[in-house]
């Protein structure tokens, strides 16, 4: 009878590991696979965190593929991070920059099922990546520090655990059924102390889009659809009126520079066209899935109507939908384009104070970045005539980073938002939603998880350092500093001295691709860099020989050596030498910015004085 207790474990083995029965364990369970949830998955994945993706469709990507968006809105000059590597597969893929500059709305555009496709074999060659595809999760509880979701796969219930979770959903379901507080539509003016925002708070979200993908199917074919239910020319009159006017210099009734506003490699065209076109008026964030679905009909028939009006009315019948693009039976996206969610009450919300002025603000949240954009703010409201008017063409406003505590719910220990659930004002979420940020904001909310599972704290024990230089060991920026790349080799030195406001950017508003800029080679005051020092260091706070005059190498060598004595000359010297500046040390010559930077974080290393959530020192006595 010995060989009892073995036909015990194999029965049980048999009854409890069936994948109907068993409960699935991970470390950081993703909820949505989209733009965000991917790039948290890699990034998490990376520092070594068994990570689970649950996604309702086949694909991967969200807004970039699924959605059609395939036209990617700003960041060309900062290519921070994930968002920096999935563009040089794009380049590897198409041949370069030049492939993909084919429409006049972007630098960088791309077949939706070419960027699902990188995707996919991008999270296949992370193996700590496991995609739970066409899988819909139903509930998730948090109890005795880990979390228990359900969801369903294949008409199965199934549940999993996890030790942290991120809502990477469109609209923030996962954090909304956890009964956390958070805002839908337009905020009033004294919430957030926006000047530009209505008096009072309402419920309007942008509109949506439902993209389509067309193909050139070559002249003489004829592709046009079937004509949709509720066609009316009229609403498509003035579709070809509204071409860009800064990029060209008659845009009136040009139809096909309307159409190349989106134009894809290979002959295709993106149709995500604001002006008479297919965007639609939809608020469907507090709907039931059943309701959305059913709402998303008519958004579908709206797409279908400007399709129908390009081929009939303006003669491009050989452009049908691509038959190549998205696995669907109507060869539409799988997912319409939400340019709006739920946003959280966060840690920290960012808002358009902290875009504007940054460095004035009392909590100087840029200290925290752990995403940037350069994207002017850009709302939708064309579809909705009861939107209060903005003149968002008013608000100017300087690249900006997104702050790590606006990933973090309030009273959340264990759960982040990421996507364009984040804790943001409704004015600065037309820049924060924007493809490269919301991959921003993806790998940031890896990172924040991978530090908090592999250190086993809760988010708020985790220090913000700690996030931001697991990013910048990836590339990624943290502050958004357009003429400091990644490739340089001072580039986290730069960074790093950025984030603490020693030496603070300088911010341009510029078309639609705002800049903040380092300025590495202009030499510096010794003013300016005490002043820079100050807050940090309690022993400048009785220094005032400090001029208005280029700062040298024996005026820097001074400044460290009232902080600590322990920075003497030959410190100086060898860490000079291991920047590699060049010739040796003088302390004669004027120092730039960059220099100053590099010795400043090689010798004094004000990075680790911790700052807190809100952007404010912590322990400086």
């Amino acid at each position: 009878m010995r060989f009892l207790p073995y036909l015990s474990i194999i029965f049980c083995s048999l009854i409890f590991c069936n994948p109907t029965f068993c409960q699935q364990s991970t470390d950081l369970l993703v909820i949505g696979g989209g733009a965000s949830g991917t790039s948290a998955a890699i990034q998490a994945a990376r520092m070594g965190v068994k990570v689970t993706i649950l996604e309702e469709t086949t694909w991967l990507g969200g807004m970039l593929t699924s959605a059609g968006v395939s036209a990617i809105d700003g960041n060309h000059e900062l290519p921070s991070g994930i968002w920096g590597e999935f563009r040089e597969k794009l380049y590897a893929h198409y041949g370069g920059p030049q492939a993909v500059g084919t429409g006049w709305v972007s630098h960088t555009l791309f077949e939706p099922s070419v960027g699902n496709r990188i995707f996919q074999e991008w999270v296949k060659n992370e193996p700590n990546i496991t995609v739970l595809f066409q899988t819909t999760w139903t509930k998730a509880a948090f109890e005795n520090g880990r979390w228990t979701v359900s969801y369903l796969e294949k008409g199965k219930q199934k549940t999993i655990n996890a030790k942290m979770l991120i809502d990477a959903t469109e609209l923030g379901d996962v954090a909304a059924s956890l009964g956390l507080d958070y805002y839908v539509g337009m905020d009033s003016r004294d919430r957030f102390g926006e000047i530009f925002a209505p008096e009072s708070a309402n419920d309007i979200v942008q509109d949506l889009t439902y993209v389509v993908i067309l193909k050139d199917y070559g002249e003489g074919k004829d592709k046009t659809i079937p004509k949709p239910k509720g066609y009316d020319p009229d609403m498509f009159r003035c579709a070809c009126d509204h071409a860009d006017p800064i990029s060209f210099d008659n845009p009136q009734s040009d139809c096909q520079k309307m159409l190349n506003y989106g134009r894809l490699p290979n002959d295709k065209y993106m149709i995500n066209w604001p002006n008479c076109g297919n965007d639609i008026y939809l608020n469907i964030v507090e709907l039931s899935k059943e309701d959305r679905s059913k709402a998303l009909e008519e958004a579908k028939l709206h797409s279908l109507r400007f399709i129908y009006y390009i081929q009939t009315e303006l003669g491009f019948k050989h452009l049908g939908l691509a038959d190549d693009e998205f696995p669907t039976r109507d060869q539409l996206p799988m997912i319409p384009y939400h340019r709006e969610s739920r946003r959280m009450v966060s840690e920290a919300m960012f808002t358009l104070p902290h875009v504007l002025d940054p460095f004035s603000q009392n909590n100087p949240l840029y200290r925290t970045g752990v995403a940037v954009g350069d994207y002017t703010i850009d709302h939708h409201h064309k579809m909705n005539p009861k939107a209060p008017a903005i003149d968002f063409i008013k608000i100017r406003v300087p690249s900006y980073n997104v702050p790590l505590g606006s990933l973090i719910p309030k009273n959340s220990t264990h759960l982040i938002v990421a996507e364009k659930s984040i804790g943001v004002s409704n004015i600065v979420n037309g820049a924060s939603r924007l493809q490269p940020v919301v991959l921003g904001i993806g790998q940031a909310a890896g990172a924040l998880a991978g530090t908090a599972l592999l250190k086993n704290k809760s988010l708020q024990e985790i220090g913000v350092r700690e996030v931001q230089q697991a990013l910048l060991d990836k590339n990624a920026y943290i502050m958004p500093y357009i003429d400091v790349k990644a490739t340089d080799p001072h580039f986290q030195s730069i960074q790093r001295i950025g984030a603490t406001g020693i030496l603070k950017g300088h911010g341009v508003p510029y078309k639609w691709a705002n800049q903040t800029w380092f300025y590495p080679e202009r030499e510096i005051s010794q003013f300016e860099l005490v002043e820079g020092l100050r807050p940090m260091y309690p022993q400048l706070a009785q220094y005032w020989s400090a001029s208005g005059e280029p700062l040298t190498g024996e005026g820097l060598l001074e400044i460290l050596l009232v902080i600590d004595k322990k920075n003497t000359l030959n410190k100086v010297e060898y860490a000079w030498d291991a920047a590699k500046f060049g010739s040796g040390f003088n302390p004669k010559n004027s120092l730039n910015r960059a220099q100053v930077a590099v010795l400043v974080d090689r010798l004094l290393n004000p990075f680790a004085i911790p700052v807190g959530l809100d952007g404010n020192l912590v322990n400086v006595d």
